[in-house]
């Protein structure tokens, strides 16, 4: 992601007074990262744990970080399997500075593991559901946590039609990190790395979905309906008037669509 559409972003989420709880501005297709949901074992374990990170808790079983959610149960019961082994491998914050930031989450009770090969820009974070958490560095960052990405591990053959169809779908730009394929949509990059054998669906996991916002639903979909994406369900409105869909992507990652009503 272009520092420089970073910065736009989070000026004009800042700018907007509410930087915990609002997302990033959509972009042209109408769209922008919108949450996690996790299926959790232990819901107010996860909460203190985000919350510790940086979150800030709203009701329940939310957590807001600048420019997205995480929400902490699902309807049913507690999912099974860690998100290493499925499709969606891991998901990313970034920090101002991983030594200082980890220190204080390790003095809080935050599970943290070291980076790769011992990096001093990199750590992880392993919820007690097995969510997989990298946190990376951007010294140039005004706020002290913000979400970053979304990892996929795909097929190698798997990988350009992944980038293509994220691109497409959610109106994302392409480009590369590292030499390796990205999407970057507004809040989020979605990045896509090989995996040596097919990864496991995201349903009924611990990490059930993740969630993107959009400005219109029913525009929208009737946008992905003509590209041949067929929705998991009919769409619905929640008593809180949110509307709301989901579809999963060819590669098993459950998405929820998602139209909240200004300020929610």
């Amino acid at each position: 992601m272009k520092a420089s559409t970073v910065s736009f972003w989070l000026t004009a989420m800042l700018a907007a007074g509410t930087a915990g709880a609002q997302p990033f501005p959509f972009n042209e297709a109408g769209v922008t990262m919108g949450h996690w949901h996790m299926a959790s074992r232990d819901v107010q374990a996860n909460k203190k744990i985000f919350v510790a990170m940086g979150g800030t808790a709203m009701g329940d079983d939310t957590v807001l970080f600048p420019g997205m959610r995480i929400r902490l149960s699902l309807a049913g019961a507690p999912g099974s399997g860690e998100t290493v082994g499925s499709v969606v491998n891991h998901l990313g914050f970034i920090v101002k500075n991983v030594q200082e930031q980890t220190a204080k989450w390790k003095a809080a009770g935050v599970p943290v593991l070291p980076g790769g090969n011992n990096r001093l820009d990199q750590a992880f974070v392993v919820t007690p559901d097995g969510v997989r958490i990298e946190i990376l560095e951007d010294k140039t960052q005004a706020m002290p946590i913000r979400h970053e990405h979304v990892h996929f591990y795909l097929l190698e053959a798997e990988i350009p039609k992944a980038q293509t169809w994220y691109a497409r779908t959610f109106g994302g730009k392409t480009g590369t990190r590292n030499s390796a394929p990205i999407v970057d949509i507004p809040g989020a990059q979605f990045r896509f790395t090989k995996a040596d054998t097919a990864q496991a669906p995201t349903k009924d996991r611990v990490l059930d979905h993740i969630g993107v916002d959009v400005k219109d639903l029913p525009a929208f979909v009737t946008k992905i309906s003509a590209e041949g994406i067929k929705l998991d369900e009919p769409v619905r409105k929640t008593e809180a008037g949110i509307a709301l869909t989901y579809i999963t992507d060819p590669w098993g990652t459950r998405i929820e669509l998602v139209q909240r009503p200004q300020g929610q």
